[in-house]
């Protein structure tokens, strides 16, 4: 018997990596762009430059550190994200293709060319 693992266990994989280029597509940050930073598996998501700010508050760890309210980046909804091709400037899906020297690729679907 095949002993499977729950889907609770398994990380995702997903077309958009670290350092794409992405539009938000859905929610309160909808038509903003930016850089994707860091790509969260286990949660599905992705925490994108400029996007989602939440505030923080932190303490002083050391003597020389201050504590206050920290602003970064909060994790989006990596189905509420869409890349954005290199070539045609425009938001779009992807599709794989196999090069002759047996390298995949990721190429955009409204231009066909290599993201």
């Amino acid at each position: 018997m095949i002993k499977r693992l729950s889907t609770k266990n398994r990380a995702h994989r997903f077309h958009i990596k670290s350092n794409d280029t992405v539009l938000v597509v859905a929610g309160d940050e909808r038509g903003k762009r930016g850089k994707v930073l860091h790509v969260l598996h286990k949660g599905n998501a992705v925490l994108v430059e400029n996007v989602n700010f939440v505030r923080r508050s932190t303490k002083a760890k050391r003597v020389d550190q201050k504590g206050g309210i920290v602003e970064k980046e909060g994790p989006i909804n990596i189905s509420n994200v869409m890349i954005v091709c290199t070539n045609c400037d425009k938001p779009t899906r992807i599709a794989h293709r196999t090069l002759n020297d047996g390298r995949k690729v990721r190429v955009c679907k409204k231009c066909d060319e290599m993201i």
